[in-house]
């Protein structure tokens, strides 16, 4: 029987497992959402395009399913790109479906025509402007091959209307053939003997994970590695919960405004055993000074990835799961009494710690009393900013798939959309965007979303009136020249909330935190609260871009030796 190519596309989606759509329909959309109205699918109207790519994109990294978007062409397709980049950087699995004037008018400056194929080329992993009704079932087939293995990420897929509407009765293909794109699933043997070789002979090791580790699922063989070899273990933003942050064993994050007893353990170690990272240069800082007395060993799915940064001793391109698997036999327990004693003292000489005096509520104690709140049990997004790095340093993140933040491209507005699409995916747990000023207003337009499916979505925002971040910088680096940073003429937050039908609270003392939170918690639909604190609150310990532990920030310090 011959099925149009919407159907063919829905029918592949149902196929796929897909159970949520995020987009906003148009003009060279509409045979699909025709045909998605007798669907099983459940399609989520979200108010603006970007919020879609975000919201699968938080679907995805809490489900570790394919996260699907649908738009239109033109301006529908454009708004998405930096959905899109975000997907990229931080290697999401997104299937980004978008809408593209008839075959016969591309090129030609039609109304609402993009070259989104061209536009998106360097943010995804392959992308298709499908040509021939024929190619529609494998492309789908590929692009969700593609996006879900080897290193996850955004695959595109442009479809013009009158391919939407035309009819075909060929064979649909079950298989996936891509002889060009083999993904390496196993390490290497005998670059994983010499990685056992090295960790076994190593006296100051540091374990440095990141995405990766989320991504394999493979956070039970590394606290079993960890545990046999006593190695400390670090992790980058996107790392954070594939190691318990309870654990003896736990360094926390690392990198510019991470634990100075991480950056100061990384600085010592004689091994580096990098898991699923990239070496990225908010982790690194100053390059020739990085881990500068350790072998290193990388361990990444990545080819790309290894020594591109950083050059490595001991290369192992596989995947993170696998690979520990057959590691962790080849490794001898270890007490490395002297160098845990050493990082003992790290931690007793460098704490996180904030002066918790006032009247108005320290960022830090919010994040605190949410994690005492939620018992650690939560969800968490966050948009980009100074309260993404206090998230980050004062949730205890203990369980994989419990933070998700824009990592690579540092994406303000993200954390809202992606809260609801981690809602959606987990609706049994509590989901709350850790949010600052400045970026919740980048898709604040999603609290029509959230209300009109009722999601339970929990909003904190840390007001400082400011665009944080950014104010920190110029504090620090720009005589407090704060140009462009304050948000004087910031909206109520509380009635904003309420106009869209959400519950709003504002907090405005330290005594209110804790009862406001308790409040909001036992609300069923979504609630935002407007957390009030100080306009000067900054991010310490904090590493300069290009710098080393020895010029760590700390609290009342500038430029002095942590």
């Amino acid at each position: 029987m011959a099925k149009t190519g919407a159907q063919i596309l829905v029918d592949m989606l149902i196929k796929k497992g897909v159970e949520y759509v995020f987009g906003i329909p148009g003009g060279a959309v509409l045979p699909l959402f025709d045909t998605l109205y007798d669907s099983p699918i459940k399609f989520i109207l979200t108010r603006h395009e970007q919020g879609a790519g975000h919201a699968a994109d938080g679907y995805a990294r809490a489900t570790g399913k394919v996260g699907v978007c649908l738009v239109t062409s033109g301006p529908g397709a454009t708004n998405l790109t930096t959905a899109i980049a975000t997907a990229f950087m931080d290697s999401t699995p997104l299937v980004a479906i978008t809408g593209q004037v008839k075959r016969r008018f591309i090129g030609s400056d039609a109304f609402q025509e993009a070259d989104i194929t061209g536009i998106t080329r360097p943010i995804t992993k392959h992308n298709y402007l499908i040509k021939d009704i024929r190619d529609l079932p494998g492309a789908v087939n590929e692009a969700f091959h593609i996006a879900s293995t080897g290193r996850c990420g955004p695959v595109v897929i442009d479809l013009p209307v009158d391919i939407t509407t035309e009819t075909w009765d060929g064979a649909i293909p079950e298989e996936v053939n891509l002889p060009g794109y083999k993904p390496r699933y196993q390490g290497n043997p005998r670059q994983i003997r010499l990685a056992a070789e090295a960790i076994n002979h190593s006296k100051r090791p540091v374990v440095y994970t990141g995405g990766g580790i989320i991504h394999s699922g493979c956070h039970k063989e590394l606290l079993e590695m960890a545990e046999r070899g006593n190695f400390p273990v670090t992790t980058t933003l996107m790392g954070l919960g594939g190691f318990p942050e309870d654990h003896e064993l736990s360094l926390g994050m690392l990198g510019m405004h991470g634990t100075l007893y991480a950056n100061h353990a990384v600085t010592e170690c004689d091994l580096l055993i990098a898991i699923g990272a990239r070496f990225d240069d908010r982790i690194t800082g100053k390059l020739d000074e990085f881990a500068p007395h350790a072998k290193i060993i990388h361990i990444d799915i990545d080819p790309a990835s290894i020594s591109k940064n950083i050059k490595v001793d001991v290369p192992v391109v596989g995947d993170a799961k696998n690979t520990l698997a057959e590691l962790l036999p080849l490794i001898q327990p270890a007490e490395r009494r002297e160098w845990l004693e050493k990082i003992k003292e790290w931690k007793e000489k460098y704490p996180l710690s904030y002066d918790n005096s006032g009247v108005l509520p320290k960022p830090q104690y919010i994040i605190e009393q949410i994690w005492e709140v939620t018992k650690g049990d939560a969800v968490i997004t966050t948009e980009v900013g100074q309260h993404q790095m206090w998230t980050a340093q004062y949730y205890t993140f203990t369980r994989p798939r419990t933070l998700i933040s824009s990592g690579g491209l540092g994406t303000m507005g993200f954390g809202f959309p992606a809260a609801i699409g981690a809602q959606l995916g987990c609706p049994d747990k509590t989901v709350i965007d850790i949010a600052g000023d400045g970026s919740f207003q980048m898709n604040i337009q999603e609290l029509a979303t959230v209300v009109h499916h009722k999601l339970p979505v929990k909003v904190a925002i840390m007001n400082n009136g400011y665009l944080g971040m950014v104010r920190q910088w110029q504090e620090l680096f720009y005589k407090k020249r704060y140009s462009q940073t304050h948000l004087e003429d910031n909206p109520d937050f509380v009635k904003v909330a309420e106009a869209y039908g959400a519950k709003g609270f504002r907090v405005e003392r330290k005594e209110e935190v804790r009862p406001v939170l308790e409040k909001a918690m036992a609300i069923k639909g979504p609630v935002v609260i407007d957390f009030r604190i100080g306009e000067e609150e900054n991010v310490f310990p904090m590493i300069p871009a290009g710098k080393t532990v020895k010029d760590a920030i700390r609290e009342g310090t500038f430029g002095g030796m942590a």
